[in-house]
């Protein structure tokens, strides 16, 4: 994890501008992952604020750690983190993964305190009912959609 001066979260690119996987840190202490966007056999447009979870195609995971997808169909189950901006597929571009964070999509299930996990729908999260749930944040205003980010590295 490095600080990096300058970093544009929002940005998105066609080529890969930092090492993917790479975990960067903003003045304000959130951490964030470099990751390549795919749209999924769904083809689920990327939007800001949305979740997304490691790709697994089928979910069948392939050990991917850098590429993310929206298409809850086709992911490892395992949330990845909240989209800064909205590539398209192929893109590479920032997740937030540690620290506050205010979601566009509202939780699928969940209060204020409840862990969360991703969710059945895409780009969600859901309460975590299940001891084999990836938790991946924590509901801070369940109504508001302001969770707390603790997806893993």
């Amino acid at each position: 994890m490095s600080y990096i001066i300058g970093i544009d979260i929002t940005a998105t690119s066609t080529t890969v501008d930092f090492q993917l996987g790479q975990i960067g840190q903003t003045s304000d202490g959130k951490l964030y992952k470099y990751v390549q966007y795919v749209v999924g056999a769904g083809t689920v447009a990327a939007v800001a604020g949305n979740v997304v979870g490691y790709y697994a195609a089928s979910g069948t995971s392939a050990g991917q750690i850098d590429i993310v997808t929206a298409d809850v169909s086709d992911t490892a189950k395992a949330g990845a983190g909240v989209l800064q901006s909205a590539p398209a597929t192929s893109e590479y571009c920032w997740i937030q993964v540690t620290g506050p964070a205010t979601l566009t999509t509202a939780l699928a299930s969940g209060a204020d305190g409840n862990a969360l996990t991703i969710g059945t729908t895409d780009s969600t999260l859901k309460v975590s009912a299940a001891v084999t749930d990836s938790i991946c944040a924590t509901a801070i205003d369940a109504s508001a959609k302001i969770v707390m980010c603790q997806f893993p590295l």
